[in-house]
């Protein structure tokens, strides 16, 4: 009898295996993209560094938009809308102005007394460095000798320095250009900014205008919030600074607060920078240890505002660790300088809101589940060791557990028990005595 070969089939062979390890396939998955990321905001950077000035000039608009938005609507109850745009913008110039002026005419009322101040306080500085407890002398003579070699230096490098002074001239034009630009966008964006933003939703399709809602309304939360909340914050520290300042009878009072509102514009560095400034200034016209309270006193001043001011204004508008902040302010230095420093923080928030709004978060990793799972069985142990000679019943008994994770439920069905005599007293609950 012959054997049909027909349906004999050589043997498939096995597929190959990868040889790259999952670990080194995942990493690579997210380097590419991190790499396609990293791409795309250096030419984002790239862009914006070519047409900076129309940044500066958008950024300022917002500025003031966010800060004027709220007296816009308040004008706009009992007015037309542009009327109140017109008047809003109007109360701003003239609270500037009026704090300029201020500042003017304090120094102006005062520059005899601080002339014969600063003397005598300047005298007092070379008293103490030339024969004071320091392990270095510094006497008038070696004073007079660097103030002729700057002089000197200024006269070498005189060609180099009117070239600057023409460069610094044209940054000057620069600078009332992006305010005329910032100026014009800012009544558009007060009076019309609700319309604006709705042909702008229109022009997308519709599956992405939700989306693009949603992230538009966090981006602007976060940045409006921000930003009021740092003028409140920066004019709360002005006029602490100055009352402070007035009570120890610095000279300058005024302008030393205004220079530490402006300070409180740049995160980290500016009030720093402001205080020492103020402490300049009291030690040249009242010597060391009126510098050394003026140097306490705004220090406490910047923990008022860290520890007190910030959380109670911002609140939870703007959440970002110091650790971030701090990066964020040394990274836009390093970008664009003292620009970059009072721009980085307001964009970083954006970015996080706008992230935190299009992220999916997983349930919360438990923190110390064996713990109560120790402690819950030590519970029924002693429970069952109290009761043994009750029958058992079908109960649901809730277990503790961390916030963010569901409870769970352990339940006793009478299938599984025996009677009193016979039962373990370790599977034994108490009655309860409430029904769940």
């Amino acid at each position: 009898m012959r054997r049909s070969t027909a349906s004999i089939r050589p043997p498939v062979p096995a597929a190959p295996q990868d040889s790259v390890p999952l670990w080194l396939r995942s990493s690579a998955g997210w380097a590419w993209r991190l790499i396609i990321v990293t791409i795309a905001i250096g030419l984002v950077v790239f862009a914006t560094s070519r047409v900076q000035l129309v940044f500066i000039a958008l950024f300022v608009a917002l500025v003031f938009s966010a800060v004027l938005r709220p007296v816009v609507n308040i004008y706009a109850k009992v007015m037309p809308r542009a009327l109140a745009t017109a008047l809003a913008l109007l109360s701003g110039i003239l609270v500037i102005g009026g704090l300029l002026a201020y500042v003017v005419a304090s120094v102006a009322g005062q520059w005899q007394k601080l002339s014969d101040q600063f003397e005598s306080g300047t005298n007092q500085i070379f008293e103490f460095l030339e024969n004071g407890p320091l392990p270095f002398s510094i006497t008038v003579d070696d004073m007079r000798g660097w103030f002729d070699d700057g002089l000197q230096w200024v006269q070498d490098h005189a060609g180099d320095i009117a070239g600057t002074a023409f460069e610094q001239a044209g940054t000057v034009f620069e600078i009332f250009t992006a305010l005329a630009l910032a100026f014009f966008c800012t009544i558009f964006f007060l009076a019309r900014g609700d319309s604006m933003w709705s042909w702008f939703l229109n022009q997308l399709p519709s599956r992405l205008r939700d989306t693009w809602k949603v992230v538009g309304g966090a981006g602007w939360y976060t940045f409006s919030g921000y930003t009021r909340g740092t003028v409140i914050i920066a004019v709360t520290d002005g006029i602490l600074a100055g009352i402070f300042l007035t009570i120890l009878g610095v000279p300058l009072a005024a302008p030393l607060a205004v220079l530490v509102l402006i300070g409180a514009f740049i995160p980290l560095i500016g009030a720093p920078a402001a205080m020492v400034i103020a402490m300049v200034v009291a030690l040249a016209a009242d010597g060391i240890w009126k510098a050394a309270l003026v140097g306490v006193g705004i220090a406490l001043i910047g923990q008022f505002e860290g520890h007190v001011l910030q959380p109670l204004v911002m609140g939870r508008q703007v959440s970002l660790h110091p650790v971030v902040v701090a990066i964020s302010v040394t990274a836009g230095t390093l970008l664009s300088g003292i620009l970059g420093a009072v721009i980085a923080v307001p964009l970083v928030a954006v970015a996080w809101a706008v992230y935190s709004q299009l992220r999916t978060l997983d349930p919360p990793m438990p923190e110390d589940l064996d713990d109560d799972e120790d402690d819950d069985g030590g519970d029924e142990s002693d429970d069952g060791e109290g009761d043994g000679d009750e029958a058992a019943v079908s109960v649901t008994v809730p277990t503790t557990r961390p916030a963010g994770q569901d409870p769970t439920t352990r339940t006793t069905t009478p299938s599984t028990t025996t009677s009193p005599t016979t039962e373990d007293p370790r599977t034994t609950q108490d009655p309860p005595t409430s029904t769940a």
